[in-house]
C-alpha cells in the first residue's frame, strides 16, 4: 500500500507541476496581468503552432525569450543555412544571395528588403514560399523521441542476451511487448504474418505514446497535433498495407463479388462497388491521420484554454476550480495519449491483416 501510494503522490505531483508550468507559460506570454481571449487565443496559437525557435518561456513586456535557435535550410536558387535567431522571432528580414525572407506566422515567406507580407482575399499570404528544409521544434522533438526510444530498446536487448528475467525498464516494457504481440498482431494479422509486422507495430505505438506523453510537459511538445506528423505515419501504414497485399486482397477490391455470378450480371454492380471498394483504401489512411491529429489537438486547446480563463477571471474561487478542473483533464489526457497510441497501432494491424488475407482453399493447399 505504501508503495503503491507513493506513486499516487508522485503521478499527482508530476500533474500539478505541469498544470504549473503551462499557467506560468501563459502568465509570461501575457504580462501577468488582465488579458483578453484574443491573448489567450495568441498563446494557444503560439503553444500549438511549429517553429523555428526552441522557445521555453518568453515575456512580451521585456521582448525576452529563453530557448535556442534551431537551423534554417531553404533551397532557393541555390542551398541557403543560417540560424533562425537572424529572424529576431519575426522582427527582422533576412537576406541571402539578394533574396529577402521573412518570418510570418511561423511560416518563411520571400518577401522584399521592407519585409511586406500581401495577403490573399481570404487573408492568407500571397507571398512565394521558398522549399523549406529547415530543423523546426517538431523535428527536434522527434529525433529526441527517437533517441529515447533506441536508448530504451538497446537496453532492452543488451539485458536480455544476459538473462531472461526482465530488470529496470524492461519490466515495464516486456509486458507492453507481449501484449502488442498476443493481443494486438495476432489475432488481426495471423500466426503465419504477423512476425514481419512486429517491429513497425512496436515502433508506431511507442512512439505515439511518448511523443503524447511528453507532449502534456511544459516542454511543448505537441508533435502529434501536427497534421503534417499524423500524415506521414498514415502514409507509413498506407504504403505498407498496398506492398504487402495479395491476390485475395486486391480481388476483394475489383472483384468484391468474387466467381458467384456472370461477369455480364456482375457489370452494373461494379460500376458503383468498385469505386467504393477504390475509395476505401484513402478513406482508412485518412481516418488514421484526423483521428490521432483531432484527439491530441483538442485536449492541448482544452487544457490552455482553462488556464487562460485563470488569468481572465482573476477570481480567488475561479481560479482554483478552473485550476482544478484543468487537472482533471490532464487526467484524461494521459489516458487518451496511451489509447490513441493503441488505437493507431490496432488499425494498422487491422490493415495488414486485410492485406495478407488469403482464401481457405489456398491456406490447405
Amino acid at each position: 500500500m505504501k508503495v503503491i501510494a507513493s506513486r499516487l503522490f508522485a503521478f499527482l505531483f508530476l500533474l500539478f507541476a505541469f498544470s504549473f508550468s503551462f499557467a506560468q507559460e501563459t502568465e509570461s506570454e501575457t504580462n501577468g496581468g488582465g488579458v483578453t481571449k484574443e491573448e489567450v487565443n495568441e498563446v494557444i496559437d503560439h503553444h500549438m503552432a511549429d517553429d523555428y525557435y526552441y522557445t521555453f518561456l518568453s515575456n512580451k513586456e521585456t521582448g525576452a525569450h529563453y530557448g535556442f535557435p534551431l537551423p534554417v535550410i531553404l533551397f532557393d536558387n541555390g542551398l541557403k543555412i543560417f540560424s533562425s535567431s537572424e529572424f529576431e522571432h519575426g522582427h527582422k528580414v533576412v537576406t541571402k544571395d539578394g533574396q529577402s525572407y521573412a518570418l510570418y506566422h511561423s511560416k518563411i515567406y520571400k518577401t522584399d528588403e521592407a519585409g511586406t507580407i500581401t495577403k490573399k482575399e481570404n487573408g492568407f499570404p500571397a507571398n512565394e514560399k521558398p522549399l523549406d528544409f529547415s530543423i523546426t521544434k517538431n523535428v527536434v522533438n522527434i529525433l529526441i523521441v527517437g533517441l529515447i526510444m533506441f536508448l530504451l530498446f538497446t537496453g532492452m536487448a543488451k539485458n536480455y542476451r544476459k538473462t531472461v528475467v526482465p530488470k529496470g525498464m524492461n519490466g515495464i516494457l516486456e509486458p507492453i511487448v507481449l501484449y502488442i504481440k498476443d493481443e494486438i498482431a495476432i489475432p488481426n494479422i495471423g500466426e503465419k504474418h504477423y512476425k514481419r509486422f512486429m517491429p513497425y507495430l512496436l515502433t508506431i505505438f511507442f512512439f505515439i505514446w511518448i511523443v503524447n506523453m511528453l507532449g502534456m510537459t511544459p516542454l511543448g511538445m505537441n508533435v502529434t497535433g501536427n497534421i503534417a506528423v499524423t500524415l506521414a505515419l498514415a502514409i507509413i501504414t498506407f504504403v505498407i498495407t498496398q506492398a504487402v497485399g495479395t491476390k485475395t486482397y486486391w480481388g476483394h477490391i475489383f472483384n468484391p463479388l468474387g466467381d458467384s455470378m456472370p461477369w455480364i450480371a456482375k457489370i452494373p454492380l461494379y460500376i458503383l462497388l468498385v469505386p467504393i471498394e477504390v475509395l476505401g483504401i484513402f478513406i482508412k489512411p485518412f481516418s488514421l491521420m484526423i483521428r490521432l491529429f483531432a484527439n491530441m489537438s483538442a485536449g492541448h486547446i482544452v487544457m490552455m484554454s482553462l488556464l487562460g480563463m485563470i488569468f481572465i477571471f482573476k477570481s480567488w474561487i475561479g481560479g482554483p476550480l478552473t485550476f482544478g478542473l484543468t487537472v482533471f483533464i490532464m487526467i484524461i489526457e494521459f489516458f487518451v495519449a496511451l489509447l490513441q497510441a493503441y488505437v493507431f497501432t490496432i488499425l494498422s494491424a487491422l490493415y495488414f491483416g486485410f492485406a495478407v488475407e488469403e482464401h481457405e482453399h489456398e491456406e490447405a493447399h
